[in-house]
């Protein structure tokens, strides 16, 4: 399973790094164009369920296609993989990230804020991963959406010289998403399997 994750997660670094790349020129735009925070936060309330919507879908598809495919097993799963790990790259990476720089930042959680939004998409993604087990697509959604939720966490939640601190949020927009995103994805369904899973071209 180690030689799996370590697999998975070098695969998946060329398009992170291209994600966080389209983030970095986002706020860029953002910040020239003086986007008004509250601007920022509503389209982070767009991006942040669209991405708890695809994690659902491919956290469960994974557990419904190599494992034993139980109902309860799989809404357990997918729930705790997209909302949680959602919540963890998408809130409170960025916060952690933004206190590192001392930049004063809240901590916003969206499943409890917008507990009738994101919490119905997530049964709603749950639905459809168990129902067809898609993956690619939504797993590549999924990335694109957490970059850019966490891009817009920054500029929603924080006021920053974000121009001379570009470098640094290309390096968080990365870290925020590339091993949550994989873990959310591949490696968290994939730990309540009995068997390893060989030969899963899955990036």
């Amino acid at each position: 399973m180690f030689k799996r994750i370590m697999i998975e997660l070098g695969r998946h670094v060329p398009f992170t790094a291209a994600g966080a790349a389209t983030g970095i020129v986002i706020m860029a735009v953002v910040v020239m164009s003086r986007v008004p925070a509250n601007v920022s936060e509503m389209i982070f309330y767009i991006l942040h369920p669209a991405h708890v919507l695809f994690s659902a879908i491919v956290t469960t598809a994974m557990y419904k296609r190599y494992g034993a495919g139980k109902l309860w097993a799989a809404i357990l799963i997918g729930y705790t993989g997209s909302v949680g790990i959602a919540t963890l790259s998408d809130a409170v990476i960025p916060y952690l990230e933004g206190m590192s720089l001392n930049i004063k930042m809240d901590l916003h959680l969206g499943f409890i804020e917008k507990w009738w939004l994101i919490n119905p998409l997530a049964f709603l993604g749950i639905a459809i991963g168990y129902w067809k087990q898609v993956t690619k697509l939504p797993h590549a959604l999924h990335v694109l959406l957490s970059t850019w939720a966490s891009l817009f966490y920054f500029t929603a939640f924080a006021v920053a010289d974000w121009i001379h601190l570009l470098p640094f949020v290309f390096l968080f927009l990365f870290l925020a998403v590339w091993i949550p995103c994989c873990v959310s994805d591949i490696v968290y369904p994939l730990l309540f399997l009995k068997v390893d899973v060989h030969g899963h071209e899955h990036a």
